[in-house]
């Protein structure tokens, strides 16, 4: 199993936001839907990262610009501009930190991936 973290500061802070909400059981909406399929694709994360139904794939132009391997599974699929999580395994071993949720973008496009911009990974514990 993995162990699962946040990048910091914007997927922190929007993990800090959702969580403090559905604790409160304020959660409405998009944040509500949000939150059960994050929910849901990060228990299957850190079960097995290469789940079948995550889709897993690195994404090469992101793991060139940030100088380790970024990875991006379906946060969901077959709707326009299903949303996907970046995230690459580390900051220690046994640990994958999510580093951003975005809708797909049209990778057949020139240049799809240059619009994305990921957290920062957390320092070693």
């Amino acid at each position: 199993m993995f162990e699962i973290r946040m990048g910091v500061p914007e997927m922190e802070s929007l993990w800090k936001d959702l969580s403090s909400k559905a604790d409160r059981n304020e959660l409405r909406g998009a944040d509500k839907a949000l939150f059960k399929k994050l929910t849901k694709t990060l228990g299957l994360l850190s079960h097995n990262p290469k789940y079948p139904g995550l889709q897993t794939h690195d994404i090469d132009p992101l793991s060139k610009r940030y100088g380790f391997k970024v990875w991006q599974s379906y946060l969901e699929n077959r709707k326009p501009a299903a949303g996907r999580i970046y995230w690459a395994y580390g900051p220690d071993r046994k640990e994958i930190t999510i580093l951003g949720i975005e809708p797909h973008p049209e990778d057949r496009k020139r240049n799809a991936y240059s619009r994305i911009k990921l957290s920062d990974v957390p320092d070693a514990s």
